[in-house]
């Protein structure tokens, strides 16, 4: 049965409807702080990051408030990336963490994101018995006025997540005379990144790191990636780097200015860590996937399989596979030896490391010729509409066109009001007309 409450990833809304109020906010604060209570009785304790949205400054207050109602104490961190709130999480031993963002949606929408105490996102088993809790009686959540939580404001989140991001790599490891352009979409990494990239000695010109609560992934960061794409060009940057509105995916542009995307740098990952005997089993990817990335894999005997959109999915799979490599085309990459969740600092780190010998992004990073491919997207009132026998026919109609030539795939966008159509064949013209006929069905 579908959630009531959680998505693809999370909770995610427009604010001040729906799910995204003040007093939702505190329900699931109460909520979800009731049930990680119960699991450890020694500590209780959450942690709290956010991005630099403008709401974060009403829906945080909500959230404290349900959870030091329940009993929690409460730690809040400010702006740090996701992964970074998931990684503390597990090194402060802490009941619970939650990420208050809306990943790369426009700055409207707010959402949350909640990890276990060992820096998960949460099963779907999980996320149903805190919707119980949410539609609960809350009186009986709330505890005795004794025991009610405390709230501590930490400044130092960001400075312990680059500790933890740089104890992964060789002590001696620096980037001195590299020139990165770096995009931090004024977002949740606009602090951490640049403090990060500058001191390992690298040149950073840094755009997108002045939020205001309303220019989060505004015309910039790894959904807008022309940006970097000109920076690098104007800067002459070895290489440029981009991440969305919580830092959890990564697109980057090679020094000639082509971008590159998120199956690429898995490609170049997985030969990498193939070739160090780091891999382990092989690489999960999505249906979004490239058929190149996965011919590529197969001529190298690296084992690949798909998941379901959505990086929850792709950790499931590679838990289940116990592989340590994965990720989607949109950049949200997974690295299971050193993190639980996409983390695009990580990522960039891991090829910049790869580049630390005068290597060029451009050799290191084009590693497949990717199958051509044109993705669109359809806001609609009702992603329900593709379930209607109309689009339905529409699809089957397209996928007899298609044939043997190529792939297509429609779905409902997990994290926005949006129907997504991706098309993959060496004929554009085909493409484009089985786009033209789905499109139909749909507006």
């Amino acid at each position: 049965m579908k959630n009531k409450y959680f998505g693809t990833d999370g909770i995610r809304g427009t604010v001040n409807t729906g799910n995204i109020t003040g007093e939702k906010f505190f329900k699931f604060g109460l909520a979800s702080g009731t049930y990680f209570k119960n699991q450890k009785k020694n500590k209780q304790i959450a942690i709290i990051a956010k991005d630099t949205r403008l709401s974060g400054y009403t829906l945080e207050p909500a959230l404290v408030s349900g959870l030091v109602s329940g009993g929690m104490h409460v730690f809040t961190l400010g702006p740090l990336p996701t992964n970074g709130l998931a990684m503390l999480t597990k090194s402060m031993k802490a009941n619970m963490g939650i990420m208050i963002t809306a990943s790369h949606n426009p700055y409207c929408d707010n959402g949350l994101k909640l990890f276990g105490p060992d820096g998960m996102k949460l099963s779907n088993k999980i996320e149903k018995r805190i919707e119980k809790l949410i539609d609960a009686k809350h009186t009986k959540q709330l505890t005795n006025p004794k025991l009610l939580g405390r709230v501590k404001r930490l400044e130092n989140g960001n400075d312990k997540y680059i500790q933890i991001l740089k104890s992964n790599f060789p002590k001696n490891f620096n980037l001195k005379g590299t020139k990165i352009v770096l995009d931090c979409a004024n977002g949740a990494c606009y602090k951490a990144a640049p403090k990060l990239l500058n001191s390992l000695g690298a040149k950073v010109i840094s755009i997108g790191i002045k939020p205001n609560g309303l220019n989060i992934n505004e015309k910039c960061g790894s959904t807008y990636p022309s940006k970097i794409q000109s920076a690098v060009k104007k800067f002459n940057a070895n290489i440029g780097i981009s991440f969305d509105g919580d830092a959890d995916r990564v697109i980057m542009c090679d020094e000639k200015g082509k971008i590159i995307d998120g199956d690429q740098i898995i490609a170049m990952l997985a030969k990498r860590w193939k070739s160090k005997g780091i891999l382990r089993g092989g690489v999960i990817g999505t249906q979004m996937s490239n058929f190149g990335l996965e011919k590529y894999l197969k001529i190298n005997k690296i084992k690949f399989f798909r998941s379901k959109v959505g990086d929850r999915y792709v950790k499931e799979k590679m838990r289940k596979k116990n592989f340590n490599l994965g990720g989607e085309q949109s950049g949200h990459i997974i690295l299971g030896k050193f993190a639980t969740t996409g983390d695009g600092l990580l990522v960039a780190l891991e090829v910049l490391f790869s580049l630390r010998k005068g290597k060029k992004a451009s050799e290191l990073l084009n590693v497949f010729k990717p199958v051509p491919q044109v993705l669109i997207n359809i806001t609609v009132k009702n992603k329900n509409i593709i379930d209607k026998l109309n689009c339905k026919l529409a699809l089957k109609k397209a996928n007899n066109m298609m044939s043997q030539n190529g792939r297509i795939l429609v779905r409902k966008s997990g994290t926005e009001p949006k129907i997504r159509i991706m098309a993959e064949s060496y004929d554009k013209r085909l493409m484009l007309n089985c786009i033209k006929k789905i499109k139909r069905s749909i507006v």
